[in-house]
C-alpha cells in the first residue's frame, strides 16, 4: 500500500513551501548540476511497465513539434556568483532560453517576487485558485494539495519520459523515497531527497589541544569528559587565562548543529524522535529513561564548567561565535563542519587542527547516531490541469543534461544561467559520496587532472591536491576534511554506516492530527522542562512529572497515531 502511509488529517499549511527549490542555497557544492557515474537504467517499481514492447522508446528529451507553455511562480534570491550579468531576470536565464530551443518549452512565469514575499505571494495564488503548471512543494504541502486532488498522475510520464540519469537519482534507494508519493498506483511527484546519512553526529576535536595536554583521542563518554575537563582546567590555549570550555552548546538543545544531539545519542536517547522499541511499536525519544540520564549527564557537565554558563541564553550563531573565538575545544557535529565554521577557526588560528571521531560509547555499548528515514529537499508535482504533464518530466531531464561536460563551457553564471532560479531540479542523493570516491581515486593515483562526469569533482580535486601540497588556505582545508579526508567528516560518515553505528527514525510522515494541533505547546514543555533540569532549577521529580504531563496534553494520542501510520505502512 505505497503512499498511503503518509497521509494523517493535517491542517492546510500551504504557506512554508513552495519555492524551497527556487530559495534554497544550503549545500550549494552539493545543489549545482550534476550528473551520474553511469547511465544505468533503475528498476523501481513506476518505471517498471515502460513502453510496450512494438513501441518505440520515447525521447527523454524530445522536442516538441509546436511550442507549449508551462507555468510557474519563483520566490528568487540574487545569483550567488558574482560574475553573473547585471540585470538578469528569471524570464532571461540561461536555463530558460535553453529550454525553448532544445525543447521547445515556453516556461512562463505567473509571478517572480524577492524570497522575502513568496510565501505571502503563494497564498494568495492559492486562495485564488489559479494555480501554476508545475509545483516545487514541501511534504506538508505535497499532502494539502493531495488531498485536495489537485495533483496530475505522472506515472505514463515519468515510465515513458524519464532519462536514465533521472531515474539512477530517484530510485538510487531502490525506489523507497518515490513509493513515499505513489497512491493506489498513482505517482503525484518527483521527490529530490539527499543520502540521510548526511546527518550522522559525530565529534569534532581540537587535535592540537590534545597535544599540547598530551591526551589521547576519547572513545568513551567517560573518556570524553575527562578531556573536555581538561580542556577547562589546563589551559589548552595557552594564554595563562581561565577562558576556555569543554563542549559546545546552544540553546536549542535539539536543532541543526551545536547542540546536543550527539550526546543523547551517545547514551542511547533520540529525544524528538520515533524509533522501534522491544516490542516492535515506536516510541518517543522525550519521555524514555535514556534520555533522564542523559540530561543528568549534561547537569552534571554543567556544573563541572564543561558547558558554558551562559549557553541557555545563547543561539547557535553565538555558539559559533565561541568556537571561532577559540574558546571551546569539542563540539557534536556533522560531516560538513570543516566547511563552516571549523575553517574560520583555521582562518584565524593556523596553527588549530581539529579531527573527526566517532560517538563515544557508554557502558559498553557503542554510540548509535539517528538517521532520519527521509532526508527531503521539495517534491515536484503537476498541477491536474497542466495539458502536458510529460513536459514536467522532460524539464527534470534537462536540468540534468545541462549538467553534462559538454555544456561545461555554455552552462556558466557569466553566460546568464542560474541555476537555482531554474526548476524542476531532481538531485542526485548520492553526488557527495561520488564526489568523495572519484577524487580519492585520482588522488591514489596520482593523477594531475580529474575527467569526471561529475561536474564538482574537478573543483574538489584542485582543493585537495592544494591542501596536500601545503597550502594553508582555509578553504581548501575544510573541502578536503569534510569530503575529501578518509578520516575526515564524509570518510567517517562512511565507516558509520558500514559499521551499522546508527539507528533510524522510522516516523517520517506528514504531522499526525494531535501533532498539528499540540506539537508546538508539547514541544515548548520539552524544551523548557530540559533546561530546567541541566541548570539544576529543576526538582528531583522534574523528569517523571514532565512525562506525566506530556503524555497527558496529547502524547498518548500522538503516539497511538504514530503507531497507526507505522503499522499501515507495513
Amino acid at each position: 500500500m505505497p503512499g498511503k502511509w503518509i497521509s494523517g488529517i493535517m491542517a492546510v499549511m500551504l504557506c512554508s513551501t513552495i519555492l524551497l527549490a527556487a530559495c534554497s542555497s544550503q549545500d550549494n557544492e552539493e545543489q549545482a548540476p550534476q550528473t551520474p557515474a553511469a547511465n544505468s537504467d533503475s528498476s523501481g517499481s513506476p518505471s517498471e511497465s515502460g513502453n510496450a514492447p512494438d513501441e518505440p522508446a520515447a525521447d527523454p528529451l524530445g522536442k516538441y513539434e509546436e511550442p507549449i507553455t508551462v507555468t510557474q511562480v519563483l520566490g528568487f534570491a540574487p545569483p550567488q556568483d558574482s560574475k553573473t550579468p547585471k540585470g538578469l531576470t528569471p524570464e532571461k536565464n540561461g536555463y530558460v532560453l535553453k529550454l525553448k530551443e532544445m525543447l521547445n518549452i515556453d516556461l512562463k512565469y505567473l509571478w517572480t517576487v524577492p524570497t522575502e514575499q513568496a510565501e505571502q505571494k503563494f497564498a494568495l495564488t492559492v486562495s485564488s485558485g489559479e494555480l501554476p503548471d508545475v509545483l516545487s512543494l514541501s511534504l506538508l504541502d505535497f499532502e494539502s494539495f493531495r488531498q485536495q486532488g489537485q495533483l496530475a498522475d505522472l506515472t505514463e510520464a515519468y515510465q515513458k519520459y524519464a532519462s536514465p540519469t533521472l531515474k539512477k537519482y530517484l530510485e538510487s534507494d531502490g525506489g523507497r523515497t518515490l513509493d513515499m508519493f505513489t497512491y493506489e498506483g498513482k505517482l503525484l511527484g518527483l521527490p529530490s531527497y539527499e543520502d540521510p546519512f548526511m546527518s550522522s553526529q559525530m565529534l569534532w576535536i581540537r587535535a592540537d589541544w590534545l597535544d599540547k595536554l598530551k591526551l589521547q583521542p576519547p572513545t568513551t563518554l567517560d573518556e570524553l569528559e575527562k578531556v573536555a575537563e581538561a580542556f577547562v582546567n589546563n589551559d589548552p590555549d595557552g594564554n595563562n587565562k581561565n577562558d576556555t570550555y569543554g563542549i559546545a552548546m546552544n540553546k536549542e538543545l535539539i536543532s541543526w548543529g551545536f547542540d546536543a544531539r550527539g550526546l543523547f545519542y551517545s547514551m542511547g536517547a533520540y529525544p524528538k524522535a520515533w524509533t522501534k522499541g522491544s516490542d516492535g511499536k515506536l516510541i518517543p525519544g522525550e519521555i524514555q529513561p535514556e534520555t533522564k540520564a542523559s540530561l543528568e549527564k549534561l547537569n552534571d557537565w554543567y556544573m563541572k564548567g564543561i558547558l558554558d554558563k551562559e549557553f541557555a541564553f545563547k543561539d547557535i550563531d553565538k555558539a559559533v561565535e565561541d568556537v571561532v573565538a577559540g574558546k571551546v575545544g569539542i563540539t557534536f557535529g556533522e560531516w560538513w563542519d570543516p566547511e563552516w565554521p571549523l575553517n574560520l577557526v583555521k582562518e584565524k588560528n593556523p596553527k588549530a587542527e581539529w579531527m573527526a571521531l566517532p560517538l563515544p560509547s557508554y557502558n559498553g555499548k557503542p554510540g548509535m547516531t539517528l538517521v532520519p528515514g527521509l532526508r527531503l529537499n521539495w517534491v515536484v508535482s503537476a498541477n491536474k490541469e497542466m495539458e502536458h504533464p510529460e513536459a514536467l518530466v522532460k524539464m527534470a531531464n534537462f536540468y540534468h543534461e545541462l549538467g553534462l561536460p559538454k555544456y561545461k563551457d555554455e552552462n556558466k553564471p557569466e553566460n546568464g544561467f542560474v541555476y537555482n532560479w531554474y526548476n524542476p531540479r531532481i538531485y542526485n542523493p548520492l553526488n557527495i559520496d561520488d564526489l568523495y570516491t572519484r577524487v580519492n581515486a585520482a588522488l591514489k593515483a596520482n593523477q594531475d587532472t580529474i575527467d569526471s562526469e561529475n561536474p564538482e569533482a574537478p573543483k574538489l580535486f584542485e582543493q585537495a591536491k592544494k591542501f596536500l601540497a601545503g597550502d594553508t588556505d582555509p578553504t581548501a582545508w575544510g573541502f578536503y576534511n569534510s569530503r575529501v579526508n578518509e578520516n575526515g567528516g564524509w570518510g567517517l560518515t562512511r565507516k558509520i554506516k558500514e559499521e551499522k553505528k546508527f539507528v533510524y527514525n522510522e516516523f517520517y510522515g506528514t504531522p499526525t492530527a494531535t501533532q498539528v494541533e499540540r506539537g508546538s505547546s508539547l514541544g515548548k514543555l520539552t524544551d523548557e522542562t530540559y533546561l530546567k533540569i541541566i541548570m539544576g532549577s529543576g526538582k528531583t521529580d522534574e523528569f517523571e512529572k514532565y512525562v506525566d504531563s506530556w503524555k497527558k496534553l496529547g502524547g498518548d494520542e500522538i503516539t497511538e497515531e504514530v503507531n497507526a501510520w507505522y503499522t499501515e505502512r507495513q
